[in-house]
């Protein structure tokens, strides 16, 4: 398979730098990175490639809107589809699936062991984000889309809806601003210290609510140090419907720009990533030292919260991601979450990955891991 333009035709306007951003979650190219794998492909063309989360940079903004033409995001989807709802000129090229622990947490005398058992309990909804960007309100608001998403998941498992339960609003304790890139490792989805206090665990041990939700290692640290128990492993969940949230399935987005002005540089990059999600299943003692640190969870809650992540680290763009990806965008547009509501197909090329697929197919795998 050709991949055009070639790389001969884009020398003279190649980028000094290649952006990419993703969250303090495991993702292929956050592994690529750590590897050391990026930087390699690029670096004898002097092409740096750089994170938003180590830039220290006003550029931390972007991980927001997604302005920055050469950027390369894999994160949650709430904020890539806000991006393209706001009228960004985004395109979708990958949807990975990664189980990451998404759970029902309660305390241990609450009474609660299943989803059945939730009906008319007092849930709690974190509150819409404060933010200084009045187009991002909804889109950052991050841990009340992921808290309702899970909600509806679980309680749809049991043939429960909303009106089975109480919605206690509970006031946020992170202001999600679009500013500098210190800003971005403070708060929201894109921190690199606090990830677990987007939860409301205070409002679970305080009594105000009966069950919470949350996602990921470092949550579930909280969970423990709290005295909190696992009421509802929603990754246990026979039915991959009631797991759709923000990480799942979570998009590969870039800037239109991108293909069409540096096709060959994206498709390189996403080959770097399709091998290291190769990677993944052989390195498993060297792959918990990356997700302690890209997640920001002790070993034990890696090992609990990533245990399957080798099942869908690999992007695609196969109906059925497809088909859960579009279940999700519906929810955020009807839930307020989305300025409009736009066309999945429309947003949607294949084409980068399928050509990163090609090059890969040509190229023999690394000869050693890096130390």
């Amino acid at each position: 398979m050709s991949i055009q333009p070639s790389h001969a035709v884009q020398a003279a306007s190649q980028p000094d730098e290649i952006w990419f951003t993703r969250c303090p979650v495991p993702t292929a190219t956050g592994i690529a990175y750590k590897l050391g794998w990026l930087t390699e492909t690029f670096e004898a063309e002097g092409i740096a490639v750089r994170t938003l989360q180590e830039s220290g940079s006003e550029l931390g903004r972007h991980h927001y809107d997604h302005r920055l033409p050469t950027l390369i995001r894999e994160g949650g989807n709430m904020l890539a589809i806000a991006a393209r709802a706001q009228g960004e000129p985004t395109k979708l090229v990958g949807l990975t699936w990664i189980e990451e622990s998404q759970l029902i947490l309660t305390r241990p005398d609450s009474g609660i062991r299943s989803a059945a058992d939730l009906k008319g309990k007092r849930l709690a909804l974190p509150g819409w984000s404060r933010n200084d960007i009045p187009s991002h309100v909804r889109g950052t608001s991050i841990a009340r889309g992921m808290s309702l998403a899970g909600y509806k998941g679980v309680l749809a498992s049991a043939e429960l809806t909303f009106d089975d339960v109480d919605l206690i609003e509970t006031p946020g304790r992170l202001r999600n601003i679009g500013g500098s890139g210190r800003d971005l490792r403070q708060r929201g989805e894109g921190q690199r210290s606090g990830v677990g206090r987007l939860w409301p665990i205070h409002a679970l041990v305080d009594g105000t609510v009966d069950a919470i939700y949350v996602k990921g290692a470092a949550a579930l640290d909280q969970a423990r140090e709290a005295g909190l128990v696992v009421a509802i492993d929603l990754d246990a969940l026979p039915d991959p419907r009631f797991r759709v949230n923000n990480g799942t399935p979570r998009p590969i987005t870039v800037h239109q720009s991108l293909i069409d002005d540096h096709f060959d540089l994206l498709v390189r990059f996403l080959a770097v990533t399709l091998r290291a999600a190769d990677w993944v299943a052989e390195q498993p003692d060297r792959l918990r030292d990356i997700l302690e640190y890209e997640t920001e969870g002790s070993a034990e809650a890696v090992d609990r919260a990533y245990g399957r992540l080798h099942e869908g680290l690999h992007p695609t763009l196969d109906a059925d991601r497809l088909a859960l990806f579009d279940l999700q965008k519906k929810f955020l547009f009807t839930h307020g979450f989305l300025d409009a509501d736009f066309d999945l197909r429309d947003w949607t090329d294949p084409r980068p990955i399928e050509a990163a697929r090609a090059l890969n197919a040509q190229r023999p795998q690394p000869a050693a891991i890096p130390a």
